[in-house]
């Protein structure tokens, strides 16, 4: 399945299409030749009541790698932290920073072990 394109990064600036953002989350990513440029909206919504105006939706994993966060806040931030320590270990263990595959594997692998209990 093919996603829409609703934004575009040319010499002059990054263009959005904004109908396709007013409602609901944004997390996105850009990428360029020295990396990644992460970005996401700050309001955690409970229903159509903003609960929080300045959540932090970016969060570490390890020296180099971060994550978006979005859906239940309280199942993100667990699913995070537990990654967060695994990559700390796997650190500790192998004697080197994780990859960025190794940390998409282990989100996968928690998500996917624990997909009834995730809201």
């Amino acid at each position: 399945m093919e996603m829409p394109v609703t934004g575009m990064l040319n010499e002059d600036g990054i263009h959005i299409d904004m109908d396709h953002l007013k409602k609901g989350e944004v997390n996105m990513a850009i990428t360029f030749a020295g990396g990644v440029i992460l970005g996401a909206d700050s309001r955690t919504t409970t229903g159509a009541y903003i609960a929080n105006r300045v959540t932090d939706k970016l969060t570490r994993v390890s020296d180099t790698i971060w994550c978006c966060r979005s859906g239940s806040a309280a199942d993100t931030q667990a699913v995070a932290d537990i990654v967060r320590y695994h990559l700390g270990m796997y650190a500790i263990m192998e004697g080197e920073q994780p990859t960025v595959g190794v940390a998409a594997g282990l989100f996968q692998e928690i998500c996917y072990a624990n997909k009834e209990q995730l809201s």
